[in-house]
């Protein structure tokens, strides 16, 4: 599980998170959704220790990323905003590099980078340089890093961006699959729809804070309207009456 509790971050004179608190459960797909400047990459961005809090925590099993960052990124699989890749590694080196950061070697990271390029259907590419990949095959290559080394826990920080139907499909195909492994999945977007369609639980985000919380079925009753746009639209027009 991961608990962020009372999370605050300031740069210079901008609040980016402001006591922001919610959880994201084991088993189920968490969306954090919200405008542009709410906080989400900034609270990503802590939750995987590439930045520290001012206040409050962010804790993966129990892990204060604040105090452990590398503890806490152990726990973690981290699927980019951008697809950076190293273009003059072959996608089998790229996966096995990170599995070697995840402290796997010998035969088992073999295995490891065997099972997860087969799993996402790349064996034609492995033995390729990623340099000249389509944006499809880039994610497909950032998505077998992020899970080389079984993590129970997927950080994803808008993943759909760019990608075409088809590879937006194979993206939903895994996180449908990763959460029925039990694994704690949490996400950004600013795609309704992918919200709408996988997520357990949204938290609405607006002004580094907390606007509402729950299912998208739910955060569609609490606003009376039948779709989550209109229902997001509503909120955040109004968060302080339906903070969370």
């Amino acid at each position: 599980m991961i608990n962020v509790d009372e999370l605050s971050k300031t740069f210079k004179s901008v609040q980016a998170l402001n006591s922001l608190s919610f959880q994201a459960k084991d088993g189920e797909i968490t969306g954090l959704l919200g405008p542009n400047g709410a906080g989400k990459t900034t609270c990503l961005r802590i939750i995987y220790g590439l930045l520290q809090s001012d206040e409050g925590k962010a804790e993966i099993e129990g892990i204060d990323a604040n105090v452990n960052p590398m503890g806490a990124r152990n726990n973690l699989g981290i699927f980019p905003d951008k697809f950076g890749l190293y273009e003059r590694l072959t996608v089998r080196e790229q996966v096995a590099y990170f599995a070697e950061l995840h402290g796997l070697s010998g035969s088992k990271l073999k295995e490891a980078v065997s099972q997860v390029i087969k799993k996402l259907d790349i064996e034609e590419l492995a033995d390729r340089r990623t340099g000249g990949f389509s944006q499809g095959q880039r994610m497909k290559v950032a998505l077998a890093q992020a899970l080389v080394h079984s993590p129970k826990h997927l950080i994803l920080d808008e993943p759909s961006r760019g990608l075409d139907v088809m590879s937006t499909r194979i993206l939903r195909d895994v996180l449908r699959e990763q959460r029925a492994q039990g694994t704690c999945i949490l996400f950004s977007s600013h795609v309704m729809q992918e919200v709408a369609a996988l997520c357990d639980r949204v938290v609405v985000m607006a002004s580094g804070k907390v606007a509402a919380e729950g299912t998208p079925e739910e955060l569609c009753q609490m606003t009376g309207e039948e779709q989550l746009e209109d229902a997001f639209v509503k909120i955040i027009g109004t968060d302080e009456g339906i903070a969370a």
